[in-house]
């Protein structure tokens, strides 16, 4: 069982190598004022650099020796299994963290994407050198390997950087071959001594690169996306149920996750639940107006040029395009994509995601059977 390994792994590659000390790749890129972090998901890991233009070289050279160069010492190993236990407690004890994992777990039961990233204490205790060296070298190969950059650089010094400081970063493997996951509608409840019911309901929607991908998109603004959707409209600014509510989408390159988050008082959980309920029928039997349309496309289009003046978002976007369609994606087509949704579409999305029957609901806090009526 690899589960929680490639997180483990994330940790371990700052932790030494051959020629840096930890001590030493902090400092290298604190002294020149930059930023070296990393970041674990379902499908990738992300290690990435922010620098100054100048020092370009370095980011390379610290990428690829943590990449190439990792010790995984006995020692280190042995204290980031503290480090990560802690991690694992601290997400339990943030009940608006610790019910994804559990959403997440009942929703892909019985799949690698209900687990948790960061894996169990049981496991992450057992974890041997070995153990990690062994996914290390399996999953980490050349031809699994996208490197992005976005800002003021030259493309052939960058690729000639590349090609220098990564030479020895060789060897491939194949993607193991699944049907894509399938969701498990239903109901979980955790009872916790909380102050407040947190609640996440969900249904399966497109996938990253599904051509429904759009009109998902254009869903989840108008229905929870934003401070003006029906959800945040109808539940916190009405009525005053909530402080926190929102839709978001978790897109996978085989399946996708559409959920709905809030968090309330138990004497108010089914007024939310049927308001939520409420507002997924709306969006099932009837189709945006040609105003509502509009609004919803200007407000992405919006969002998305802004975000095209961050090269944080510009290198993430390359990355997830190169990994999902194997090329980078004009942002003209994207904008046209979004141009092309009619509501009828995202009509007729609704209707097959927002049916009860194939929605899943999962509680943490001072539930009981009788509040969960949906």
């Amino acid at each position: 069982m690899t589960n929680g390994a490639a997180h483990f792994i994330e940790h371990m590659l700052f932790k030494g190598t051959e020629r840096r000390s930890a001590f030493d790749i902090a400092w290298a890129i604190d002294s020149v004022g930059g930023l070296i972090n990393a970041a674990t998901g379902k499908e990738q890991t992300s290690f990435y650099i922010k620098i100054p233009d100048y020092h370009l070289e370095l980011a390379v050279d610290l990428l690829a020796d943590i990449l190439t160069g990792s010790l995984f010492a006995e020692e280190e190993i042995a204290k980031e299994k503290s480090v990560i236990l802690q991690e694992i407690r601290m997400v339990e004890d943030t009940p608006d963290d610790y019910i994804h994992d559990i959403f997440e777990g009942a929703f892909w039961k019985g799949h690698p994407l209900g687990l948790s990233i960061l894996g169990t204490k049981e496991r992450i205790e057992n974890f041997r050198r070995e153990d990690l060296l062994a996914f290390f070298r399996n999953a980490y190969q050349a031809n699994r390997l996208v490197i992005c950059a976005a800002g003021r650089l030259q493309h052939d010094s960058f690729v000639e950087a590349i090609e220098r400081f990564f030479a020895s970063f060789n060897g491939s493997c194949s993607p193991e071959e699944k049907a894509p996951p399938l969701s498990s509608p239903g109901k979980t409840m955790v009872y916790k001594d909380l102050e407040q019911i947190h609640l996440v309901i969900g249904a399966q929607a497109p996938s990253a690169i599904s051509p429904m991908r759009h009109a998902l998109i254009l869903l989840n603004a108008v229905l929870g996306g934003s401070m003006s959707s029906w959800l945040f409209q109808e539940i916190r600014e009405k009525r005053g149920l909530a402080y926190a509510v929102c839709s978001y989408l978790n897109p996978y390159l085989d399946a996708g996750l559409f959920g709905i988050y809030t968090a309330t008082d138990q004497e108010k959980i089914r007024d939310v639940l049927a308001l939520v309920r409420e507002g997924l029928d709306h969006f099932r039997f009837e189709s945006l107006s040609e105003r509502e349309l509009l609004d919803a496309k200007e407000q992405i289009k919006g969002n998305f040029l802004l975000g095209m003046e961050s090269t944080d978002l510009r290198m993430s976007r390359l990355a997830r395009n190169e990994f999902c369609f194997g090329r980078p994606l004009p942002p003209e087509e994207f904008i046209a994509r979004i141009d092309a949704v009619t509501e009828v579409e995202i009509r007729d999305l609704a209707g097959v995601m927002f049916r009860p029957e194939a929605m899943t609901i999962t509680a943490l806090g001072p539930i009981s059977e009788s509040d969960l009526v949906f």
